[in-house]
């Protein structure tokens, strides 16, 4: 949603499932033994004992001809590695979410397990990815923790301006926020958390005060940002329901009630 509420369109989302450790060890059992018979320089072979699977990620021109027929992880996952992918694909067409299957794909990092994503545009080349993630079982164990899963994503922000530059998307035309919201107290930062998710889910544009500035400091921090609205949010706020709703070009101030604001409320 985030890359199409910026006017990206030429994207998709590719994913696969990197497995379990038992769907690992059966694959690469089968990877290395292809992997010996390939023509490689030692920088490559070097790479390769650490981590076989990074040689699918390998873009040159000869190493990529070699790969083409190398087995792949997705056809050696264990019966519940298979289910639990099957039941991402399914969620995800549950949600009318468009993707697609790339069992080459490989994460930057060797502790992703599971399923893995990644975003991919059309038009940048080689570099395309514009973010991914997934799931890793087992990291906070080895860093010393509980055995605890996973789950993160990256999201690389030149790579999504360079997107938005091939597709002639001005950025700097964007919408100001609608919206500037201004908590006062710790009771007003939680209710604000919910009050902002649900404008923005009704699509409206809103920025809030962070940390604890001042009244005078978070208002200042309102005029700058170009909201046409903001709004001062404390305890008597809360309680009564109703805000005190401040047009930032007039200085103009109505009252409202809370419940009622929504993203037409700032046309």
């Amino acid at each position: 949603a985030g890359y199409r509420n910026l006017g990206l369109t030429k994207f998709r989302l590719d994913i696969t499932s990197l497995g379990d450790s038992a769907s690992r060890a059966a694959h690469r059992e089968v990877l290395v033994k292809y992997i010996s018979k390939l023509d490689l320089d030692e920088a490559t072979r070097a790479r390769v004992e650490l981590n076989p699977l990074r040689l699918f990620d390998d873009k040159r021109e000869a190493v990529v001809k070699m790969m083409a027929g190398a087995p792949l992880l997705i056809d050696y996952l264990t019966p519940q590695s298979a289910s639990h992918f099957e039941k991402v694909k399914k969620y995800l067409d549950r949600l009318s979410i468009r993707y697609a299957i790339n069992p080459r794909m490989v994460r930057g990092l060797d502790y992703y397990t599971g399923t893995a994503f990644e975003f991919v545009h059309e038009l940048l080349g080689a570099q395309s990815g514009l973010g991914g993630g997934g799931r890793y079982d087992g990291l906070m164990e080895s860093l010393g923790g509980q055995n605890l899963s996973g789950i993160g994503f990256g999201l690389g922000i030149d790579r999504t301006l360079l997107a938005c530059e091939a597709e002639g998307i001005d950025l700097t035309s964007q919408s100001r926020p609608d919206l500037y919201v201004i908590p006062l107290g710790e009771e007003a930062k939680d209710f604000s958390i919910k009050f902002i998710d649900d404008l923005r889910k009704n699509g409206a544009i809103v920025d809030c005060a962070y940390g604890d500035r001042a009244l005078k400091g978070a208002m200042k921090g309102a005029d700058k940002s170009g909201a046409k609205f903001a709004i001062v949010i404390g305890d008597s706020e809360i309680s009564s329901g109703i805000g005190e709703l401040k047009n930032m070009e007039t200085g103009v101030t109505s009252s409202v009630t809370l419940s009622a604001i929504n993203a037409k409320s700032f046309n």
